[in-house]
């Protein structure tokens, strides 16, 4: 999937990646797509959550090698 950013919250637990997510999409157009990667097991339920509650679109997760990626669409 393409994307104009990427975020590397590999290491952080619970709430830090969804806070470095919310920051990094407000600097981002409205449409362009942020690549997370995380590590903390909760950041799956973490960014259902989040896109709900903002509007943000969460287009596609997944998990390899304990790792987690979440595209997100800025609304």
């Amino acid at each position: 999937m393409n994307f104009q950013k990427e975020l590397d919250a590999r290491g952080l637990n619970c709430p830090l990646p969804i806070l470095k997510t919310k920051k990094a999409l407000a600097d981002m157009a409205s449409g362009d797509i942020l690549r997370v990667t995380a590590t903390d097991p909760g950041a799956v339920r973490d960014f259902q959550a989040f896109a709900k509650q903002t509007g943000n679109e969460l287009l596609g997760q997944a998990e390899e090698n304990r790792e987690f990626v979440f595209f997100m669409k800025r609304k």
